[in-house]
């Protein structure tokens, strides 16, 4: 396979742009008969900006973290499903970046910059929590290893030439595994069957002694023991897909408002975008977005400066600002999505319109990890100084 590369971060914009218009144009037909965007993606590869995190060392244009979250903020304003896809390609080209050894990255971001994408198999069902892995990766006599276990929700598994699996070795400590998508073992199944995210095949992977050679493993514990920013990448690429789908829903609705709907009789006017109560609920929710986008600018800004200078403190104030921008950002795609219907009136119920998918999008997509507890570590490190966890989710 063969992509084009991407010298910075203007061409990578630029392109990002270009697609997002292009692969809006199919959105809805897509989530509504569950077509799995499959061409989106090889143009999405072949575009180059699957690599664009390459550092330049090896070729890539080594964009800064605000230019990524602007990506996926286009893309996810264009198909949110087909933005998530990529979240977890870009987490892991970042595990490579930290934790692999010179001979990984060369291979690995050779690999990137061609056009293959990773996935992922990471979360699985029915344990006590969301960071009890139980996969495991065995030890062999000839120094490589099996893998064995189930993960779920494996978003961009089915579309993957990589699949970077996380598992714990006998000694418990956490790894990451890059499996080729072909290998013995590996079964990848299309079952995710969300109200929302309909697209992006978050399914299930089966692991049956999977063979990996030892130098396709790397240490994804080291990570942690030091001041790190895998959570905050990952939450910020979140984060921006959900003020994607918060912009998406919003010109939506005003698109819909100025050419179907009909002003309410007691309005006076002629038409539905002069009715002074709908322009109202317009700026309110246009503040919104507006504010989920800013946040989104400082928190990638923050992450940029602390990848520059990574201290204690400089990620701790990545994680903090990271965390600002996923809980505002889901409030506002949630509220953006409901919105939809509200000023646009009885006809945007319609099934056959699909305007519900900007409501189911955000609604499902938010559910990736409660905001309840980012407020908590904001409150704890604005009040007494507490600094986040480094658990890899904030």
């Amino acid at each position: 396979m063969s992509a084009k590369v991407i010298v910075d971060d203007v061409e990578a914009l630029t392109v990002a742009r270009s697609l997002a218009d292009e692969f809006r144009a199919g959105a809805s037909e897509r989530d509504a008969e569950r077509r799995l965007p499959r061409a989106e993606l090889d143009r999405l590869a072949a575009s180059g900006l699957l690599a664009v995190t390459v550092p330049a060392g090896h070729g890539g244009a080594d964009v800064r973290q605000e230019t990524l979250a602007e990506i996926f903020r286009l893309l996810a304003s264009a198909d949110s499903s087909l933005a998530q896809i990529p979240q977890s390609h870009f987490v892991y080209v970042n595990v490579v970046r930290r934790q692999g050894t010179p001979e990984q990255r060369e291979f690995f971001f050779g690999e990137v910059l061609s056009g293959r994408r990773f996935g992922n198999a990471q979360s699985e069902a029915g344990t006590r929590h969301v960071q009890d892995i139980r996969t495991r990766l065995e030890a062999r006599p000839d120094g490589s290893f099996t893998l064995t276990g189930v993960k779920h929700y494996s978003t961009g598994a089915l579309f993957a030439d990589w699949i970077p699996v996380l598992a714990r070795a006998e000694d418990d400590n956490l790894h990451v595994a890059y499996v080729p998508r072909g290998a013995p073992g590996l079964t990848v199944i299309d079952d995710w069957d969300g109200m929302g995210q309909r697209t992006t095949a978050s399914g299930t992977v089966r692991l049956e002694a999977v063979p990996v050679a030892a130098d396709r493993v790397l240490p994804h514990h080291l990570t942690f023991q030091g001041p790190q920013l895998h959570g905050a990448v990952a939450q910020l690429l979140h984060a921006a897909i959900d003020a994607g789908i918060a912009g998406g829903a919003l010109a939506e609705a005003a698109e819909f408002v100025r050419t179907k709907s009909r002003p309410w009789f007691e309005s006076g006017v002629e038409t539905a975008a002069e009715d002074p109560l709908l322009i109202q609920r317009f700026g309110e929710l246009a503040i919104q977005v507006r504010a989920s986008e800013a946040l989104l600018r400082e928190a990638a800004r923050a992450v940029d400066a602390a990848r520059a200078d990574l201290t204690d403190d400089t990620a701790a104030e990545a994680s903090i600002a990271v965390a600002a921008a996923k809980v505002h950002a889901a409030q506002t795609a949630v509220e953006a999505g409901s919105a939809v219907f509200e000023v646009s009136g009885t006809r945007a119920a319609l099934d056959s319109l699909n305007l519900h998918r900007h409501w189911r999008d955000a609604r499902t997509h938010t559910l990736h990890d409660p905001a309840r507890w980012k407020v908590q570590h904001i409150g704890r490190y604005v009040l007494n100084g507490t600094r986040p966890p480094r658990h890899g989710l904030l």
